[in-house]
Formats: structure tokens, C-alpha cells, sequence
């Protein structure tokens, strides 16, 4: 059953004024959820905001919002500032948030600035920034490399990881030393980024300690002072474009190692040896091929002599028969030489009688 509403005067009135209230209402929900929107972000930021303000190191709502939307944690960023302002230095947001977003770790460069003005080196934080990115794939921080310039290192020479307990130099007269020294060194910040490492310390120390024994006339002159190696490495200049300064480099061992140019010269001599045997050799063999050349030319002159006596019977026949020679001519050859052959025999008794 359909049911008809009556409508009357009065209401026809009052529904143009409806239609008119309708986008009033939508427009104070519009606002309304941005207004929400607004609330709840300064919520968010109303805390880390609160906590800048009453430290002393005010932060803006805008700058907050910026790096959240910039992906920047900005806990972190007010966190590093009001540090910074608690102890007397004064960094922006702005080259805070630079820093990290470069790749830098923004913490342990606030840390190091208020460790090198706390202990009066001069450190600016473009500075320790750039040694912060550095060091970044090193192993190494910033903050170590300002606590290294506030308190020395000590420098092994030779390295312990090397293996090696001592270095070995030869003094002019023959006689190894051996040493081992260690260097006291501090961060030298301005040249920090682009110089040598410990390597190169070790490497120049060990080479100034083999100068400097080298170039001793007795290895007792450098036991009698070994603070003479520390003064001629020191004036070589061994930490020039290093990150270091050396303050002081100590002789912490020397001793007597090897009579080196004793065993050199015996091993000489047994090396002369050897080649005056050698030399002995060549011409020892040469004599016997000169020996063995001798005996076949003898054996050669043999056997031409036997070469003429066979030739004599030929002769006598050949004279013979061309009347040079007579009969009692050969009864007397023949004589003569049956008296040379009993000589021969006689003499041969003789001598073995004699034996």
C-alpha cells in the first residue's frame, strides 16, 4: 500500500536553506582532515622539537618535516646538534644532514670536534668531515685519528705482524747488528687525508736504521751510542707526506748478530779455491793431451824406423844384383852384425846382473 507525505508550506521553505548549509559542511571536514593531518604530524615532531628547544640548540618545525621527507633521520641530526651546542660549538642542521647524506657518519664527527677543541687543536668541520669519508673503508674513524693526534701511538719497527723481531744491518767492519726501534708518532690532521700510513713510517725508520749502522767504521760505535741511529733518521725527514708526526723514535734493542764479512771473505776464498783447482784441472789435462800426443808421434817415428829396416834387405838385394855389393861385402855385414847382436846380449846380461 503506497503512502503519500503530505507536504505542507512551511516546509518548502525551509529546504532551500538545507541545500545552502551542505557545502558550508563540507568544507569544515575538508579542513577538519587536514587539520588532523596537521595535528598529527606536529605530534610526531612535537617531541624531538620540545627536547632542541629547552637544550638550547632550537630546531625549526619546517626543517624537521624537510628531513623526513628527505629521508634523513632527523632524531638523529637534532641529537648530534644539541650535543654539539652542549659543548660550546655550533653546527646547522643544514651541514649535518650534508654530511650524511655524503656517506659520513655524523656522530663520530661531532665527537671528534668536541675531543679536538676540548684539547685545543685546531679542526674545522669541513676538515673532519672530509677525514671521516676518508677513513670511511679503512677500518679507521675520524674520532680515532683526533684521539691518535691527543694521545701518541708507538710504532713497532720491525712490525710485529711482519714476523721479524729485528732488523739486520752490516757496520763497515764487517760485523751485522741487529735492531729494533720504536717510533712514537701523532696524527698529523692536515695531512691526514692523502698521506702515507704506518707502512710507510716503518719502511723509511727500518731503512734509516741499515743507513745508519752502514755507514758506522766499527759495529762498536753503534753500540757504544745507538741514540746515533735515532738522530740520523730524524734528520732524514722519515714523516714527510705521512698522516703522521713522529715525535721521537727510541732504539728499544741493538746487539752483536754475525761476523758477516768474515764468512764473506772465507766464502771467497773457498770460491778462489775452486776456481785455482779448476784452472789446475784445465792445465793438467792439457799436459796429458800433450803427453798423449808425443807418444803417438813417437809411436808414428817407430814405425817409420821399422818402415826403413824392412826396406834393407830390398836395398842389399839391389845391390847385389847391380854389382855394388860382392859376396865377401855380405859375409862381412853379416859378421859385423853377429858381433852387434852378442854386444847386445852380453850387455843384457850385464845389466840384469847388475839389477
Amino acid at each position: 500500500m503506497i503512502q503519500f507525505t503530505t507536504i505542507n508550506k512551511a516546509n518548502l521553505q525551509t529546504m532551500p536553506t538545507t541545500l545552502a548549509i551542505i557545502p558550508e559542511l563540507a568544507f569544515l571536514a575538508i579542513v577538519g582532515v587536514f587539520g588532523l593531518i596537521i595535528f598529527l604530524i606536529l605530534l610526531k615532531f612535537f617531541k624531538i622539537w620540545l627536547r632542541a628547544k629547552l637544550s638550547g640548540a632550537p630546531v625549526s618545525m619546517g626543517s624537521l618535516v624537510g628531513m623526513w621527507l628527505r629521508r634523513v633521520p632527523f632524531a638523529l641530526i637534532v641529537d648530534s646538534r644539541i650535543t654539539s651546542v652542549k659543548a660550546g660549538l655550533e653546527f646547522t642542521t643544514d651541514m649535518l644532514e650534508a654530511h650524511y647524506l655524503s656517506g659520513g657518519d655524523v656522530p663520530e664527527v661531532i665527537l671528534s670536534m668536541i675531543a679536538a677543541d676540548k684539547a685545543g687543536i685546531t679542526l674545522s668541520f669541513d676538515r673532519a668531515c672530509a677525514i671521516d669519508i676518508a677513513t670511511k673503508d679503512t677500518g679507521k674513524t675520524v674520532l680515532e685519528a683526533v684521539r691518535t693526534s691527543i694521545n701518541p701511538m708507538v710504532i713497532d719497527v720491525p712490525a710485529v705482524i711482519s714476523g721479524n723481531n729485528k732488523i739486520t744491518a752490516v757496520a763497515k767492519d764487517g760485523i751485522a747488528v741487529n735492531a729494533r726501534a720504536r717510533v712514537t708518532v701523532r696524527t698529523n690532521l692536515d695531512r691526514f687525508v692523502g698521506g702515507a700510513t704506518e707502512e710507510t713510517i716503518i719502511a723509511r725508520v727500518g731503512e734509516g736504521i741499515v743507513t745508519s749502522v752502514g755507514s758506522a767504521e766499527s759495529y762498536k760505535h753503534v753500540l757504544e751510542n745507538p741514540d746515533n741511529i735515532s738522530k740520523l733518521v730524524l734528520a732524514k725527514g722519515v714523516d714527510a707526506s705521512t698522516a703522521f708526526e713522529i715525535l721521537s723514535i727510541d732504539i728499544a734493542d741493538v746487539d752483536v748478530a754475525d761476523n758477516i764479512g768474515a764468512r764473506l771473505q772465507a766464502e771467497q776464498a773457498e770460491a778462489d779455491k775452486q776456481v785455482a783447482q779448476a784452472k789446475a784441472e784445465m792445465r793438467r789435462a792439457a799436459a796429458v793431451a800433450v803427453e798423449q800426443e808425443m807418444s803417438a808421434k813417437t809411436q808414428e817415428m817407430r814405425a817409420k824406423v821399422v818402415e826403413a829396416e824392412a826396406g834393407i834387405p830390398t836395398a842389399i838385394a839391389e845391390a847385389f844384383r847391380s854389382g855394388n855389393l860382392g859376396i865377401m861385402d855380405y859375409v862381412k855385414y853379416q859378421n859385423v852384425k853377429a858381433d852387434t847382436k852378442m854386444r847386445d846380449s852380453i850387455a843384457g846380461e850385464d845389466g840384469e846382473a847388475q839389477e
